[in-house]
């Protein structure tokens, strides 16, 4: 896996690297870009939050949410009245495009929902598996640098679809006070009512405890800056989550049939998010390569979010040319990107190969943005490495499931000796007792 020894000297916007080995050190360094100080300091004042917020309850959500965001959430709960007024203020083609969004991602939950599994042993018994939803789901959409209507509809769907009754959704609002009209919009067609105008790891902790005003939910599910996301993880155990997610990352793979408009747009798309973004590509042409900062520059001239999209990239972008799409497939697994895009001749061939990724996007006519929006499968992702082992969001994070067993007399006489030499095996008398006595 090499595709030349030397780096080259490295664009003003992004590295540019040709030797596999320093690329395998950049991408492990790029997976764990929000590790460090910085982490253990948002740590401590997100410790510090939580314990406010479970001592004083709604009191402490108005102070911390003062101290933020710099308003006083009084209420904390938006009218309902207010939801179905945003939906009727948006625009028609916004509208348009929102009932779409809905359609399909409901389209794609409905059918992701799991079936019980019921099983007769050989001697009668009965074994089964039984999914029923949670009772309350907490959906968190983040604020600040942008809103999010998509992510409404991204948590919201599947959490009906799985069938929850009551379900309550966080979001930060304005200096105003008001939270974004088209996120209301999108809670009143996603069907959620019950919406709180606070935000960051105060938000996280209210639904993990409960507050006067509040309740304590049973899973909370949406993506957030660092504090939300470790005030998720101090929480697990009182509460069930979706994921840890990091900051958005894509990684384009990309051949002699990829134009450069198009890799390049790819990759500011996930710079917009966020400085934190990370944006990189994989390619066999050392011409796309040379050729992409310069389009890339072009592209920055007036973008509405320049500065975000430069820090992204100087800070987190890179290219590697790699001598093959194996070596390409190879350094993008070890990487396991959130977004995956294939930008290749044969998109397909080179999907099945890849083995870690959240999301995977085949071919020129799938850019990551139309996965964000409404193409169905969910766009909450793994981030930072975690598509090794975890998936997309999905209908099953709103369930859970019960093991059932149903013993007969046959059953228990054909294999109950088995469980007493077991239970002896390991010291548990009342355990190989337990079916001693029904033997006997």
């Amino acid at each position: 896996m090499t595709a030349s020894s030397s780096q080259s000297s490295a664009p003003s916007l992004l590295r540019c690297l040709r030797d596999v080995g320093a690329a395998e050190q950049v991408l492990d360094q790029l997976a764990n870009r929000t590790t460090g100080d910085t982490q253990q300091q948002a740590q401590a004042t997100v410790n510090g939050i939580l314990t406010q917020v479970r001592q004083q309850g709604d009191r402490a959500l108005i102070e911390l949410t003062q101290r933020f965001d710099h308003f006083r959430p009084e209420p904390l709960q938006v009218a309902p009245t207010l939801l179905e007024q945003a939906w009727t203020n948006t625009s028609n083609d916004l509208r348009d495009a929102l009932e779409l969004a809905h359609r399909r991602i409901q389209d794609f939950h409905q059918r992701q929902r799991p079936k019980d599994l019921e099983i007769e042993g050989v001697h009668g018994e009965r074994l089964g598996r039984r999914w029923r939803p949670v009772l309350r789901a907490g959906l968190y959409v983040p604020g600040g640098r942008a809103a999010y209507p998509s992510t409404v509809l991204m948590n919201a769907v599947p959490a009906r679809a799985a069938g929850v009754d009551r379900i309550v959704m966080a979001t930060p609002a304005g200096p105003d006070g008001e939270v974004n009209q088209t996120v209301l919009a999108a809670a009143h067609l996603a069907g959620v009512h019950e919406v709180y105008r606070i935000g960051g790891a105060q938000a996280i902790a209210a639904l993990a405890f409960g507050t006067e005003t509040v309740p304590r939910v049973d899973v909370i599910s949406g993506p957030g800056n660092i504090f939300v996301t470790l005030a998720k993880k101090a929480v697990v155990g009182q509460v069930g989550i979706d994921s840890l997610a990091g900051p958005s990352e894509v990684l384009v793979i990309a051949d002699h049939t990829a134009r450069v408009e198009q890799v390049a747009a790819d990759l500011l798309a996930q710079a917009e998010h966020d400085p934190l973004a990370a944006a990189i590509l994989l390619t066999t042409e050392q011409t796309l390569a040379d050729a992409l900062p310069a389009e890339l520059e072009r592209q920055l001239e007036g973008h509405p979010r320049e500065g975000i999209c430069r820090q992204s990239l100087q800070d987190w972008g890179v290219i590697v040319v790699c001598d093959n799409l194996e070596t390409c497939a190879g350094l993008s697994d070890r990487f396991a990107p959130e977004h995956l895009e294939l930008l290749v001749e044969r998109p397909q061939h080179l999907a099945d190969r890849i083995l870690n990724a959240g999301a995977i996007f085949i071919g020129p006519w799938s850019p990551e943005a139309v996965g964000d929006y409404l193409a169905g499968p969910n766009h909450t992702l793994p981030t930072c490495g975690t598509a090794r082992f975890s998936g997309a969001l999905s209908v099953e994070t709103f369930m859970r499931h019960t093991s059932l067993i149903a013993f007969n007399r046959a059953a228990l006489e054909a294999t109950g000796r088995a469980v007493e030499e077991l239970a002896r095996s390991e010291g548990l008398h009342s355990h190989a007792n337990s079916v001693h006595l029904r033997l006997s």
